[in-house]
């Protein structure tokens, strides 16, 4: 096991805890400008967007990279790792960071609170990003259908007791290793990113917290709070949102995302990242820059 000092790594920004709708959040902020929050997805923490901490903040924002519940040097309480309370916690920090709203650019699990927050606190979101995620009710629709439903069966996997916390820290975070090998381009992740998230993982309560949020995603599906939560996000996103994914994604597949733009009423750009998988921010950061920037710079975001 490791400690929480394990994620405050060294860099051009500031570390800090802010307290959130009851919570207490670990962030790294650098920059000046209007505020862009990234969030991370599975199997990660905060430093997933270091390189894009330091490109915002060259292009005038103030980038503040959060760990999400559960994750890092943030809080890891007993529950609340349903979406809803997952949205409320970055609508929250968003006032606490003392702003009305922000660019939220999310990834994978963070790309999912990203859309919901755009639906259940429209007023927080300045323009959405959204990583290698669909929004939720066509991933929902899609893990019915045999490509995406295979790409998907680790989450199965998920669903036991304490099994699966245990096989995440084991042999020294080997599958959080195995698996951003697996979901990513070959070559990819280089030591460094490696050695980060196998520490991140070996935190008391990351391995536990993480896996929650794949519980709650899969079990809501025959609950009534999972139903009443797809019933709401039939509500269009009224925000420019940009979509980014990686050509060669194996765990959520490109035409799984594709079709995504159904549930914007607002200036929606989708953009696929040449030879990049489950991570294309990370995988190619230059790309990936290019289009999130370049997006940001233009009052008419609808190309």
């Amino acid at each position: 096991m490791t400690d929480e000092s394990a994620v405050l790594i060294d860099g051009p920004w500031t570390h800090r805890t802010v307290s959130a709708a009851g919570t207490r959040f670990h962030i790294a902020e650098v920059g000046e400008g209007p505020l862009a929050l990234l969030l991370h997805g599975f199997p990660q923490f905060w430093w997933s967007w270091h390189g894009q901490l330091t490109a915002l903040a060259d292009a005038g924002y103030r980038a503040v990279a959060v760990d999400l519940r559960g994750y890092g040097a943030s809080d890891k309480p007993p529950r609340g790792y349903d979406l809803i309370t997952l949205a409320s916690d970055a609508a929250g920090l968003i006032r606490a960071l003392g702003e009305a709203e922000a660019v939220v650019v999310g990834h994978s699990t963070g790309g999912m609170l990203g859309w919901t927050m755009a639906v259940y606190f429209p007023k927080t979101v300045r323009r959405l990003a959204v990583v290698s995620m669909p929004h939720p009710r066509r991933l929902n629709s899609a893990l019915l259908s045999p490509g995406q439903g295979w790409a998907s069966r680790h989450l199965l996997g998920f669903q036991l007791p304490v099994v699966p916390e245990r096989r995440l820290v084991a042999d020294d975070a080997e599958q959080v290793a195995a698996m951003l090998r697996a979901w990513s381009r070959p070559g990819w992740p280089d030591s460094e990113t490696e050695r980060n998230c196998r520490d991140a993982f070996q935190i008391p309560g990351v391995a536990h917290s993480s896996l929650e949020y794949h519980r709650w995603l899969f079990r809501s599906q025959a609950r009534p709070d999972g139903r009443r939560y797809m019933h709401r996000m039939r509500r269009p996103v009224s925000v420019p949102t940009l979509h980014v994914h990686g050509a060669l994604d194996p765990v959520v597949l490109p035409e799984t995302a594709r079709g995504s733009g159904r549930y914007v009423d607002a200036p929606y750009r989708w953009r696929m990242i040449e030879g990049a998988g489950h991570f294309p921010h990370q995988e190619r950061p230059e790309l990936f820059d290019s289009a999130l920037i370049g997006w940001l710079a233009d009052p008419e975001p609808d190309r």
